[in-house]
């Protein structure tokens, strides 16, 4: 892979990795921002995230502050009403699939080992409004949603 850009896409984590010294590098994790837009409407976008610390054989993030975490199993069948969530944290698949879906009709799935930032917050001052605000949950397939939730800080 001399002299070129080597790339690597996956469904809701993708990494851009470089030709570096005679191997690949990864130099950015990019992943899933579920963030509220102007518009009050929940969206996704791509969170870059620079791999700037550690060595070419590990790259690493800067820390970044939490405020705990939590484990949830929701049983096959599971699926939320529409909302918003109370504080931006990130969400880790561990086991099953779940999509999330938006009011657009926009969805994306998430399986074992995906993570997205869940940050879709009610705007200051607004009252929840389910035509317009939030998101649902669901679990695909036949096994049971394992998920971790790291809550995000400052």
């Amino acid at each position: 892979v001399s002299g070129r850009k080597c790339r690597r896409t996956y469904t809701a984590t993708h990494f851009t990795v470089q030709h570096l010294a005679g191997a690949c590098s990864m130099t950015t994790l990019t992943l899933t921002e579920l963030y509220t837009a102007d518009d009050g409407h929940a969206r996704f976008r791509d969170l870059p995230v620079a791999l700037s610390e550690g060595s070419p054989a590990a790259r690493l993030s800067r820390w970044m502050a939490s405020g705990g975490c939590q484990f949830r199993h929701s049983p096959v069948g599971f699926a939320s009403d529409f909302h918003c969530t109370g504080t931006p944290q990130w969400l880790v698949v561990l086991q099953g699939r779940m999509e999330i879906g938006l009011r657009d009709g926009t969805a994306r799935v998430f399986g074992p080992g995906e993570c997205f930032y869940s940050n879709d917050t009610l705007p200051a001052g607004a009252r929840f409004d389910p035509a317009v605000h939030g998101h649902r949950s669901r679990l695909l397939g036949d096994d049971p949603l394992v998920t971790l939730f790291v809550r995000a800080t400052g």
